[in-house]
């Protein structure tokens, strides 16, 4: 058997540094979830010692348990001329209290000398004592060599000293990383394969797409010995991106045929793409290899014909593989398939003889085809479900609501009224908040408070909204998906209207009944 390959995500950390990336502490957590149930090997989690909401993730990853992933944390080698454990940033490091630490130290002497300025010999001494520092404390140490390839094309010697002295001080993982993103394949095997010759532990790769050569430029680096690949989901990251991990996970496992992620997983990850997308709140790039709308999709007279007769004339692998499917033989089977799988993670039981089936298929098309989107919001699409096939009528009806913005001298004053019924009775409740969708939040769960005691536990957590036809301008329609969570768990609701308010009140009327069907 072809020896595994480790897969290593930094989307939550060097994914968030690529431009209109701004994830929440519940968005980290709930991808970090999603990740480790997809068979993700380690999760980068961010850098403690960098930001407030880093150091607040770590807190609150602590009380969550991964069964598949080992949660990282992201530092740097202890500054210069300080000891490693006066070193601030390397005691937060150990705060966090991860399995893993990631750290980065310099490769390239043009960096030493004229960044860190400092001395080859104090570089080599700050990586020796950092990585000693932790692994005397029981950590899993990766070593993150930046500008490796750089670094040795310029100064092999010292390069090849840099990863020695991370190896000599017991770092688990030596990783080569092409930190600007410039290197050709064939120099990053050459040099990953010297690198494989002159150490004895094991080597990981980190590419980025500056020239637009990461996800080969990382196969490469597993040609010269590595056996661990770092990337981002869809390719998230500085510049033009990191390595793409929904491209490198299914080119090792299909084209490669080396294991990387559990087998089941891998009809999953045009599903996770799309979740992470959600929660970035990124449009789906449908000419992603793999897990792009189009990547399957054949419109040219002569595709379609040899593809109606066999498919693989014009297909390099079956798309359901990747969980994909192709445009233009989109069959009742392959939907109802979908379906069935995600009505079973969130609790239903369902097979593909299941009546109902057909209706929720067609529902979801046409509300998608309106601008819904379910990938992240499980709890409106667990209700679409449990709707159909159990016919119960909603705890709660939302009979009215008004919302209103006024200014009182240099202050806005936002006030929601809601008018609920539950079992024929009424409650009107009236709030004020900081915007009319914390306002309509308020009056709502007041309303149901009466009679769901259990949703005073419910809290916001984040609020993304999506303008889906911007050419039409303020009479956009809107997309809006709500984050919510009792405290145990996370999920999201969505909308959709012309009307951003009533977008919002959907997903928010989602969010409680969600919870109220969760708990029954």
């Amino acid at each position: 058997m072809k020896p595994e390959v480790e897969i290593y995500d930094t989307t939550l950390r060097d994914g968030s540094q690529g431009e209109g990336i701004n994830f929440s502490v519940m968005d980290k957590l709930r991808i970090a979830e999603r990740l480790d149930q997809f068979g993700i090997h380690f999760i980068e989690g961010g850098w403690p010692g960098s930001n407030p909401k880093d150091i607040e993730f770590f807190e609150q990853a602590k009380r969550r348990k991964f069964k598949n992933a080992k949660l990282a944390a992201f530092g740097a080698t202890r500054r210069k001329g300080v000891a490693v454990e006066d070193d601030e940033q390397v005691r937060l490091l150990l705060a966090a209290e991860t399995p893993v630490v990631t750290i980065v130290g310099k490769t390239w002497l043009l960096h030493v000398k004229e960044v860190l300025k400092t001395t080859p010999e104090e570089n080599l001494a700050m990586i020796g004592d950092t990585v000693r520092y932790l692994k005397d404390h029981g950590k899993i140490v990766m070593y993150d060599a930046e500008h490796s390839f750089d670094g040795y094309a310029d100064e092999p010697e010292y390069a090849l000293a840099t990863w020695q002295a991370a190896e000599k001080a017991g770092a688990d993982y030596v990783v080569l990383c092409d930190t600007n993103g410039g290197r050709l394949p064939g120099e990053i095997a050459r040099t990953t394969a010297l690198a494989f010759s002159k150490l004895n532990t094991r080597l990981g790769i980190h590419t980025h797409d500056d020239i637009g050569l990461g996800v080969a430029n990382a196969l490469a680096g597993l040609e010269g010995g590595a056996v661990q690949v770092q990337g981002t989901i869809n390719g998230y990251g500085e510049r033009t991106g990191n390595c793409n991990l929904t491209s490198v996970i299914p080119n090792v496992a299909l084209k490669l045929g080396r294991p990387c992620v559990p087998a089941e997983s891998l009809a999953k990850l045009k599903e996770l793409s799309q979740f992470v997308d959600e929660i970035a709140n990124f449009r789906h790039n449908p000419r992603l290899p793999w897990v792009g709308s189009a990547a399957f999709s054949h419109k040219g007279g002569q595709h379609v014909n040899a593809v109606q007769k066999l498919a693989r004339s014009y297909e390099h692998v079956d798309p359901s593989l990747v969980g994909n499917q192709r445009t233009v033989l989109i069959s009742d089977l392959a939907g109802r398939s979908n379906i069935v799988m995600k009505a079973r993670e969130l609790g239903f039981e369902v097979t593909n003889e299941t009546p109902e089936l057909k209706d929720i298929l067609n529902t979801i098309k046409e509300l998608e085809h309106q601008g819904y989107e379910y990938e992240a919001a499980e709890g409106s699409l667990a209700l679409l479900i449990s709707k159909a096939l159990r016919h119960a009528p909603a705890p709660f009806e939302v009979v009215g609501y008004e919302a209103t913005v006024r200014r009182d001298r240099a202050v806005s004053v936002c006030q929601a009224t809601v008018k609920v019924r539950v079992n024929g009775e009424l409650a009107h409740t009236v709030a004020e908040g900081d915007g009319p969708v914390n306002a309509l939040d308020s009056a709502l769960r007041a309303g149901l408070e009466r009679f769901f005691p259990q949703v005073k536990k419910i809290q916001l957590t984040d609020y993304k909204v999506r303008i889906l036809d911007s050419a039409t301008g303020t009479r956009a329609r809107t997309r809006v998906l709500i984050e919510s969570t009792d405290g145990h768990a996370e999920w999201g609701t969505v909308g959709v209207n012309d009307n951003i308010i009533e977008a919002s009140l959907q997903a928010l009327m989602d969010s409680m009944e969600y919870a109220l069907l969760k708990n029954a």
